[in-house]
């Protein structure tokens, strides 16, 4: 069901330093920084030749991302996120499984345009799982 890795995703602190990292540490090529108030993030994509790394810094004191960052000061890994080629099947599919999906269970658009799915990490041994539709 799942397809390839199409991000991880790390919560950070300072989104122009990290970004700074990626670009003039690592050498990588990094995207502009990306508002996306529907989810309460600003994001920056790390372009690598086989995925991507999604930077992201909170928008607002109540973005998920600055509950997370609560917990974990430093940051971190945030969640990773797959294709799948059929969002609804694959929610219904993992639903008939009892996995659980998070919010309302409706895709929302997320930050390349195109609709996505959280699963709770509980059922995914720990780990937010998105779900993208190629």
């Amino acid at each position: 069901m799942i397809g390839r890795l199409n991000h991880v995703a790390i919560a950070v602190k300072d989104l122009a330093a990290a970004t700074a990292l990626y670009r003039d540490t690592l050498g990588a090529r990094v995207s502009q920084q990306q508002p996306e108030p529907q989810h309460g993030v600003t994001v920056v994509f790390v372009e690598l030749p086989n995925t991507k790394i999604e930077l992201l810094e909170p928008l607002g004191a109540e973005s998920p991302i600055a509950k997370f960052l609560e917990r974990n000061p430093d940051g971190g890994i945030h969640h990773i996120c797959y294709e799948v080629d059929d969002i609804l099947a694959a929610r219904d599919r993992l639903k008939e499984r009892g996995a659980r999906v998070l919010g309302s269970g409706e895709p929302r658009i997320g930050a390349h345009g195109k609709p996505v799915l959280f699963l709770h990490p509980k059922d995914f041994l720990g780990t937010l799982v998105e779900l993208e539709q190629a």
